[in-house]
């Protein structure tokens, strides 16, 4: 039977991922009744290393959460960089080359965990439950949920990442909205036979590259990506077989962990880099938060941190105006970064995988042989890009 649910300011967020998680949290503590749904049947595990820097490392501490974050922060010891025959390209020691930055590193999966963790107790959260339908309007929305709930509500948020299965509904299809760059990931671990120690490795070679990274209890994570002309989600049945067919000319190593990683039973998460490009992030009491608005890509730096950021900035908005102004503020704020951001990302995928065995060539030539000192100054001015790129937002509160 549909039971409906009103409440003055309330606010349901479908997603419990950063985005939607940020938000409950910020919404909560301005004493909005907040119900999260979550289609998953829990928090979401696995998941590859991010950085938080910039305005995504200020609304991590304005939010509390640092404590929590630095005992899950990853500390690389070296970067070390090899080619397809295992040949070292270059070993670089990262973290001294951002000594004095707001910069840290860890695996998303943790800035959920700490994200959850900090949530008020007021905070409703459905897993195995999803938005079956909106009714819009501008004074109001309505949304009907799979557990057979209507809920009443001032403002809904879809936070239900790139391939947000709610935004054609209102907003655009994925057809028109979906901007792959070319390339596609794969993110799964596996146990640790590569004795990383607190070491980076990574393996590349034309169109393809592949790192490894310690996690915790002797299992190591594996990110690919690579060149692809296809594009679309990859059923789960297929990836295997896709992930190795784009490592058959790769190091042994690396074929050798992929076929550690099917024994061990691993799941393979597998999608295209793709920015989400809309012309508006807000219809009627809807708004789409994070990846499910503006998308900026796995390399873009910033995606984590600009979904912190957006969920802080929305929650000011909130408290200074009505909905609908607080909505046109909020987008008015955070769209000149994003798409700054988003240029960024599109320029980034060639250079972090080059696509041609010349270019391929030419890029670990120059790695090989240009002075440590001079490439630690390029690596800290990318970071700095990153930053840059998204600080002229005004500072949250």
């Amino acid at each position: 039977m549909t039971s409906s649910i009103n409440s003055e300011r309330t606010v349901v967020v479908s997603g419990a991922g950063v985005a939607g998680l940020a938000a409950a949290w910020w919404l909560a503590r301005a004493g909005w009744r907040v119900v999260v749904v979550e289609r998953a049947d829990d928090l979401r595990s696995g998941g590859y290393m991010m950085s938080l820097s910039g305005p995504g490392h200020l609304a991590a501490t304005r939010m509390g959460l640092m404590p929590k974050l630095k005992s899950a922060v990853y500390h690389v010891e070296e970067n070390v960089y090899r080619d397809r025959k295992g040949r070292e390209v270059m070993r670089l020691r990262f973290h001294d080359f951002i000594k004095g930055l707001d910069y840290i590193a860890l695996r998303r999966t943790d800035l959920v965990a700490a994200l959850h963790a900090e949530l008020p107790e007021a905070v409703e959260l459905r897993f195995g439950t999803t938005i079956d339908a909106v009714e819009n309007a501008l004074d109001g929305a309505t949304a009907r949920l799979s557990d057979g709930t209507a809920i009443s509500a001032d403002l809904v948020l879809f936070a239900d990442g790139m391939r947000s299965s709610l935004r054609p509904s209102i907003f655009a299809a994925d057809a028109e909205c979906l901007i792959p760059l070319g390339y596609r990931f794969a993110v799964y671990d596996l146990p640790d036979r590569l004795d990383l120690g607190i070491d980076f490795v990574s393996y590349a070679e034309p169109g393809h590259v592949v790192e490894y990274y310690t996690l915790t209890q002797g299992r190591v994570a594996a990110l690919h990506v690579w060149h692809s002309q296809e594009s679309g989600p990859v059923p789960a049945a297929d990836r295997w077989a896709l992930i190795g067919d784009v490592c058959r000319r790769s190091h042994p190593a690396v074929r050798a962990q992929i076929e550690a990683a099917r024994a061990d039973g691993a799941l393979a998460l597998v999608d295209d880099l793709s920015l989400v490009e809309l012309p508006r992030w807000s219809r009627g009491r809807v708004l789409l938060l994070g990846d499910a608005a503006h998308c900026l890509t796995l390399i873009s730096g910033q995606g984590a941190g600009m979904a912190l950021t957006s969920a802080a900035i929305l929650a000011d908005e909130l408290a200074r105006g009505d909905v609908p102004t607080a909505l046109a503020a909020h987008e008015a704020r955070l769209r000149p970064s994003i798409a700054r951001l988003q240029a960024r990302s599109r320029k980034l995928a060639g250079v972090f995988v080059p696509r041609s065995p010349l270019a391929f060539e030419a890029r670990n030539l120059f790695m090989r042989h240009v002075p440590r000192k001079w490439l630690g100054r390029y690596f800290l001015n990318s970071v700095n890009a990153e930053i840059a790129a998204a600080q002229d937002i005004a500072a949250a509160g």
